[in-house]
């Protein structure tokens, strides 16, 4: 009788672990079944065995924390107060973050580019001190005191410093037969995805209290922190590598270093890739206040500032996504096609002003800017030997940036018309055009020698 108790009471013992065991699996395959998916996406066509697999995963994880980071920025310095008061924040945040980056930035790439066995520890370096800050930041983001800005600014420094060494890495981890524009295509879509889920995430965390994305920011860059270390040795080889030997005349001349001699096809791509990043500062600062002053027609701010918003985003990764299916080929002419998209779309802007059209400029200025890069990516992997060309993305990433922080100023700095801001984003762009497309076209149609190197 008691045997039979015992083996009633096991039986049903057992059941209840399969049960348990079973309503387990159930809640922890969408978790783990994602997972899976996103790493066959991210390891497919021989990046995983590469380690690109995980610069992807990595830049994912950068983009999540970095627009968790603006989210609770946007909400204390620009939407709780009102248009004027916010307008005075955002120039005090410009002045104490952008202005001193603007005299750094020149200053990140080439510190990078002298410690090449430390890359790994770079971005790991990177990603903590953006933790670090987000904790900091936190307990001044509700006051939105002064000791916001510096701490906005090593955000900013750290942030940029990761790109610029993040370009640096990417040739080392291209898979057999992968072009740098499809290497570039994939991190920077994963890091846009990232950002597009994220941002909902943060808006939601800022509802409970601004400190909150702050926290999920530090939780995230917590997790890059350990995830940059797992980036292939290879990474922070040297060798092979030499800097570049960037100087109007050589070292003959004895001139300061630039970037004039990576080739005509590259110098002319910075240039009109810098226009269309001056473009891109201008508008988000611009039609932030413009939007919040006059939202687009029988729509809130907030609504407004999220269509174009949502615009530029989807033109960016369509740009991204783009990039990735087109061969390598002829990227002088694909970067001057995007320029006059662009200036075309500014110059309807201006002409037929109108929140539909501040919408299609804002989804062009993403979809333009995106592809240029990936072109200029090209001709740099094209007309830079291998052993200079993590130089020449590590300097090339700075003069955008650069370009990034002054088209932001002048957005800043200008009266809220509609029109006339469309009228100068078209001529940010004429202006790149008329320095670069003759250059450009011109390259395209003798052929770019080889650049001198050191």
């Amino acid at each position: 009788m008691a045997t039979a108790r015992s083996s009633g009471s096991s039986d049903a013992s057992g059941r209840l672990r399969k049960a348990g065991r079973a309503v387990g699996r159930a809640l922890h395959l969408p978790f783990t079944g994602t997972a899976r998916s996103i790493r066959k996406a991210t390891h497919a066509h021989g990046a995983g065995e590469s380690g690109l697999g995980k610069l992807i995963e990595l830049h994912a994880v950068n983009g999540a924390g970095d627009v968790m980071i603006t989210v609770a920025l946007a909400s204390t310095v620009f939407f709780s107060v009102p248009t004027d008061q916010a307008r005075g924040r955002v120039a005090l945040y410009l002045a104490i973050t952008m202005a001193p980056f603007t005299l750094l930035a020149p200053v990140i790439g080439p510190l990078l580019d002298r410690m090449p066995h430390g890359r790994r520890a770079a971005m790991a370096g990177a990603m903590l001190a953006r933790a670090l800050l987000a904790l900091t930041m936190s307990g001044a983001v509700a006051t939105g005191g002064l000791e916001l800005y510096p701490a906005a600014l090593g955000v900013l420094v750290a942030s940029k410093a990761y790109g610029v060494v993040r370009s640096a890495v990417v040739p080392r981890l291209l898979p057999p037969r992968f072009s740098l524009v499809k290497a570039n295509s994939r991190v920077t879509l994963a890091g846009l995805l990232a950002t597009g889920i994220a941002a909902p995430i943060g808006a939601g965390l800022s509802r409970i209290g601004p400190e909150w994305p702050l926290y999920g920011a530090f939780c995230i860059f917590v997790a890059g922190t350990f995830l940059a270390f797992t980036l292939p040795h290879k990474v922070d080889s040297a060798k092979g590598e030499a800097r570049a030997q960037l100087s109007d005349r050589g070292e003959r001349g004895g001139r300061k270093p630039s970037l004039r001699t990576v080739g005509v096809s590259v110098l002319n791509g910075l240039y009109a890739n810098a226009a269309l990043r001056a473009l891109s500062g201008f508008l988000i600062f611009f039609l932030a206040f413009l939007l919040r002053e006059h939202p687009l027609s029988g729509q809130s701010a907030a609504v407004s500032l999220g269509i174009v918003g949502v615009s530029a985003g989807v033109g960016n990764a369509l740009g991204t996504a783009v990039g990735s299916l087109l061969r390598a080929r002829g990227p002088e002419v694909l970067i001057v096609t995007m320029l006059t998209i662009a200036l075309g779309a500014a110059v309807l802007s201006a002409a037929f002003f109108s929140g539909l059209m501040v919408a299609v400029l804002g989804a062009t200025a993403g979809f333009t800017q995106a592809l240029a890069k990936l072109a200029l990516d090209a001709m740099i992997q094209r007309d830079v030997p291998e052993e200079v060309r993590t130089s020449a993305f590590a300097r090339s990433e700075t003069l955008l940036q650069v370009a990034w922080v002054l088209g932001g100023a002048i957005g800043i700095a200008l009266p809220l018309n509609g029109i006339l801001g469309m009228a100068v984003a078209a001529a940010l762009l004429a202006l790149g055009a008329a320095v670069s497309v003759r250059g450009l076209l011109g390259a395209a149609r003798r052929g770019t020698p080889h650049p001198r190197v050191a």
